[in-house]
């Protein structure tokens, strides 16, 4: 597996070996040790998955979670392709409003980890593409939040030659600045402090499994 260091501090792209053969293939878009060697520890414990189906042109976000609780989110396209949008949401952040592009498809099976605070957006680009997550808390709706994808002060490289299907609440979501303004966005520190809980309670839980394996 191939690690890549995103622009926006703790954010990372993890691209698998994908073997196929004349039954169709197989891939891994999580591989443990690649993740604990970027990352620092095993992958945050998983409170639930997620599953995304959009056509083409759909937009979702910019998406993320009040800090606190925060979450943290491993996400990959299982199926079609998607021009993905990681936004360093995080006031002072030394990445704070930067973003990173990549197209996330179902022949590379590219994975993206994002930290606590940092937020998450997508534009398909063809029918039927599925988003698979791995979160690291539950959904709760008073807790998800959103940034406006069209801000043009983040000027994120939507495509042009797409129609353009946003939500309701994606369509009249605040700017970063206007949501700043209004104490929504998530504090670095804070958001520091939940990741490294995390770590901490993926390796209690991988150490309880490795004591048990050989109690």
């Amino acid at each position: 597996m191939r690690t890549s260091e995103l622009g926006v501090r703790g954010a990372y792209a993890f691209t698998p070996t994908v073997f196929p053969d004349e039954r169709g293939l197989f891939v891994a878009p999580y591989q443990r040790p690649a993740y604990t060697h970027a990352v620092g520890g095993p992958l945050f414990p998983v409170a639930q998955t997620g599953h995304s189906r959009s056509r083409r042109g759909v937009v979702r976000g910019v998406h993320y979670t009040r800090t606190p609780p925060g979450m943290a989110t491993y996400v990959h396209c299982a199926r079609g392709s998607a021009l993905d949008l990681v936004v360093d949401l995080r006031v002072g952040s030394p990445t704070f409003g930067r973003w990173d592009c990549l197209v996330l498809d179902a022949e590379t099976f590219c994975a993206v980890h994002l930290p606590v605070g940092v937020g998450h957006a997508f534009q398909a680009l063809e029918d039927d593409t599925v988003m698979e997550y791995l979160l690291s808390g539950g959904y709760a709706a008073d807790d998800e939040k959103a940034v406006s994808v069209t801000d043009p002060a983040l000027a994120l490289p939507l495509r042009e030659d797409l129609p353009r299907l946003l939500s309701p609440r994606d369509q009249t979501a605040p700017t970063l600045a206007a949501a700043r303004r209004a104490g929504l966005l998530p504090d670095y520190d804070t958001c520091l402090r939940l990741d490294a809980r995390l770590r901490e309670a993926a390796l209690a839980g991988a150490g309880a499994r490795e004591g048990e394996r050989h109690g």
